[in-house]
């Protein structure tokens, strides 16, 4: 094949993923990916300058032999970046679809975790400058490094040889989580003796985010070594760290925001000795390592396998309390709206509003209640037993903790069979081990704690050990760093194979690929729970899973610029653990009837890659069934935290998305993206109802679930206008818009025990069962940047050394209103049934904010 304007790697690159030939094939080298040189936070505001690929002046439309050159992807798609930068405001989500649709590899190796099919992205927070080479594959096209998912593929490359070659220092300002952030990197390229280098480090900081009681302190540490032996073989290895700690924000109810007069009012903290102290602090700490070997076994056949390994641990804190009134200031019961008597719901509001110490946490009233709660307490440890008197704490800080061990190794083989058909196939294999437990943070001037089950204790009081956590270690005694509670481990392991073909001709190209996967999970108790002795502890049975998914396209070349293609896939995806236990904390049951979800997508499309006007449309509709979801939380009608198992989930994504960069004049471009869609539950979904504390099912009945839409943005717009200078300096204006927005709603107000007796042509009955629909929202962001080359005015310097500015300005309209997220609360007033008693909790999104850097490379 000829190509007439191939100037940059990138562009080779992508010419090489929607084909899925390697690189060596076109070249006889290794495979480059697409570097993106500006910073992250606001890269969306910089577009590439994509050349066109084709066989001759007429872009093959002269009748000849040659094929016309495929569908290329050069560059971002500017709908995926519109998605990912301009309508991050409301948690959009592409096509509506959960994060589990979507996949990430990193040099070669998975990212996802096996518990919940999300990508942990934070795990490599503030390694903006080695995560730079990546490449984004949308929706059901093939890719050459694994079968891919329903949404999509995420690929990032952070071997050192394939870093740039340049030092890098950065700082920045912001006034969002962190205010301050720091780094540094240093590659070396590939030297001589074929070893690179790489190292680069970054710190994140805030003692006070946007958000009163939030704080940040993150560090990100990060090394590569490349070894090329000769033209064959490249072996690398990366590793990574990014501990992490902060200050987290909770949802609030309406009339809570309002005493405090912000929609920003934040629940977790409170005033001790004079400074805010947050309850609920999140901490990470999950060091990765990759080993990768890159084999181009001939010019027309390479492999690429690796092996990654993660350990560590993640956790956030919380209040928990004995025999105590309920420490959280935005509570229902102490809420104005609650009191039946107008004077005193009168008194309540004043009260709130006037005294901090109640609208937040008051952690002077929790260390009193500890300091004067003198007892004396048996403790048994199985074999004898010793009194204790002292403090016995009512009040602590505990840390709920999970400890994650996960590896797995990963071989894709590219090849091209023929001239114009192309192999890919692979093998996979993850195993991941997941501890739970709770650990006593803070005894919050208490001398112990008890490890008790205190809702056990009060229900079956005649049952001595029906409270006790661990029968191994009755009435234990817990002190500072103490395991309690809950504790037990999850082991997920899974593989998978699969194999992918293309063929290329003169106007037709199209793919086939195919992928079979076998998932095991079971359950390790730690303790021995009093209510559930003889199924708590030690291992649960093996739940298995056969899975097996398909999906194939075709694409018309209209010529080298305008392609139509149409995308079709059938998935099957084993259950998550944490949708298959009904309460592993204490017992090894689960759902029943587990079985695996079953997706059926297709997506047809048009594309126009043109020197001033790059387009994608897309229709896309996806239809799933099976699905499973388990929720837990505390039930004021049975006085306990009570299990809701949801099973028979469907769920229909259907719409159109559009994304267009027109070059109107020298340095002036306009963008623009749409996303017009209904995300929908598409039948009633089945409800069981048990509780931790005992293994009786309480209830089996119906959800009301039909059409409700799923909490993501149902239409998302953005145009923009975009100029870039000559003179190495770029401005950029968007407009986003967003409509049909809904709250997450509580399923179990839509069943028929919650509407029993009312008459559904009411009123009432209505304001039952709709779901909340948000106000629709908008957005004005801005962006700019310049590039200034240092070493032309001063010529001590070394050669290309570049100071760059960036500067982005999000809501620069400073709307306030933005609900970005939230939920109803999982109660409900069957006695007066008041849909207000329980007012549902919102997140809103950050008014006016921006993001400033300055940095220099050399």
């Amino acid at each position: 094949m000829l190509f007439r304007q191939l100037k940059t790697p990138a562009l080779l690159f992508s010419m090489m993923l929607i084909s899925g030939a390697t690189f060596s094939q076109v070249t006889g080298k290794d495979k480059p990916v697409v570097d993106t040189t500006l910073h992250d936070e606001i890269k969306e505001a910089v577009s590439d300058n994509i050349p066109v690929i084709s066989l001759d002046e007429n872009d093959g439309q002269d009748g000849s032999a040659q094929n016309i050159s495929s569908q290329l992807s050069a560059g971002r798609d500017p709908f995926i970046n519109a998605a990912n930068f301009k309508f991050n405001a409301v948690r959009f989500r592409v096509r509506g679809y959960d994060a589990d649709l979507f996949g990430t590899f990193m040099n070669g190796a998975p990212m996802e975790n096996l518990d919940n099919g999300f990508t942990p992205y934070g795990l490599w927070g503030g390694l903006n400058d080695v995560l730079r080479n990546r490449d984004n594959s949308h929706g059901l096209r093939p890719t050459p490094y694994a079968f891919g998912d329903l949404g999509g593929l995420n690929y990032m490359d952070s071997r050192a040889s394939y870093q740039r070659k340049q030092t890098s220092i950065n700082y920045a300002i912001s006034n969002r989580n962190y205010v301050h952030r720091f780094m540094i990197t240093h590659s070396t390229g590939l030297n001589k003796k074929g070893w690179a280098f790489s190292v680069s480090g970054s710190r994140r900081w805030a003692n006070e985010g946007f958000t009163d009681g939030t704080y940040y302190d993150g560090w990100s540490f990060f090394t590569g070594v490349d070894k090329r032996f000769n033209d064959k073989h490249l072996l690398s290895f990366v590793a990574f760290a990014t501990p992490t700690e902060n200050g987290r924000q909770g949802a609030s109810v309406e009339e809570m925001t309002k005493i405090a007069g912000t929609n920003y009012y934040n629940p977790y903290w409170g005033y001790q000795n004079g400074k805010k102290r947050n309850a609920s602090i999140a901490k990470s700490f999950q060091p990765i390592g990759i080993l990768t070997h890159d084999w181009r076994i001939t010019d027309k056949m390479s492999l690429m396998s690796a092996a990654s390994i993660t350990y560590g641990s993640r956790s956030v804190t919380g209040l928990d309390w004995y025999n105590a009134t309920d420490p959280r200031p935005d509570y229902y019961r102490y809420l104005p709206s609650y009191q039946g008597d107008p004077v005193l719901a009168e008194q309540v509001y004043q009260s709130l509003l006037n005294d901090v110490n109640k609208q937040q946490i008051n952690w002077d009233k929790l260390y009193n209640t500890n300091y004067n709660s003198f007892e004396t307490v048996k403790n048994v440890d199985g074999i004898s037993g010793y009194n204790v008197s002292g403090k016995r704490s009512h009040y602590i800080v505990e840390e709920r903790i999970v400890n994650t061990t996960r590896y797995s190794f990963n071989t894709t083989l590219n090849t091209a069979i023929r001239e114009n058909i192309d192999f890919t196939g692979g093998l996979t294999y993850q195993s991941q081990l997941n501890k739970y437990y709770k650990r006593v943070d803070d005894l919050l001037g208490g001398d112990f704690y008890v490890d008790i089950n205190q809702f056990a204790e009060r229900d079956f009081p005649a049952n001595q050990q029906a409270a006790q956590n661990d029968l191994n270690k009755q009435n234990r005694l817990l002190y500072t760093g103490d395991k309690f509670g809950y504790n037990y481990d999850i082991t997920i392991k899974k593989a998978s194979a699969w194999a992918q073909a293309i063929f290329k001709f003169r106007k037709i190209d199209f793919f086939v690929s195919a992928e079979h996967s076998y998932t095991r999970f079971w359950r390790y108790g730690n303790a021995k729970v009093g209510l559930f002795p003889n199924n708590s502890e030690g291992k649960s049975k093996f739940n298995d899973f056969y899975n097996y998914s398909t999906k194939g396209g075709i694409t018309y070349k209209i010529n080298g610029r305008n392609y139509i293609f149409a995308n079709g896939a059938y998935l099957t995806k084993a259950p998550f653990f944490e949708n298959a236990f009904v309460a592993p904390r204490t017992r090894d049951i689960i759902q029943p009837n587990l079985e695996s979800e079953r997706i059926t997508s297709v997506e047809v499309g048009y594309v126009m890659n043109a020197p001033k006007v790059k387009l994608r449309a897309t229709g896309f509709y996806t239809i799933s069934k099976n699905g499973l979801d388990m929720i837990t939380a505390y039930s004021d009608i049975y006085r306990s935290f009570a299990n809701y198992s949801l099973s028979n989930i469907g769920r229909t994504n259907k719409g159109f998305e559009m994304g267009a960069e027109v070059k109107v004049y020298k340095g002036i471009s306009v963008n623009a993206a749409a996303a017009i869609g209904r995300y929908y539950y598409n039948n009633r979904q089945n409800l069981i109802v048990t509780l931790d504390n005992t293994a009786t099912e309480l209830a089996r009945d119906v959800v009301y679930t039909k059409n409700f839409n799923l909490s993501t943005p149902q239409q998302a717009y953005t145009l923009g206008v975009d100029y870039r200078s000559p003179k190495y300096w770029f401005v950029n204006l968007s407009f986003n818009y967003f409509d049909g927005m809904y709250l997450n709603f509580d399923p179990l107000r839509r069943t028929n025990a919650s509407l029993d007796g009312i008459d559904p042509s009411s009123k009432l009955y209505r304001d039952i069962i709709d779901q909340i629909k948000l106000k629709s929202q908008y957005t004005l962001d801005a962006f700019a940047g310049y590039s200034w080359k240092m070493d032309k005015r001063f010529k001590s310097l070394k050669k290309n050394t570049y100071m760059v500015f960036n500067l982005g300005v999000n809501n620069i309209l400073d709307n306030r209103d933005i609900v970005s997220g939230g939920f109803e609360q999982l109660r409900f007033d069957r006695g007066d049934f008041n849909v207000n008693k329980f007012q549902p909790r919102k997140f809103y999104s950050y008014g006016i904010n921006f993001f400033a850097s300055v940095g220099v490379r050399f």
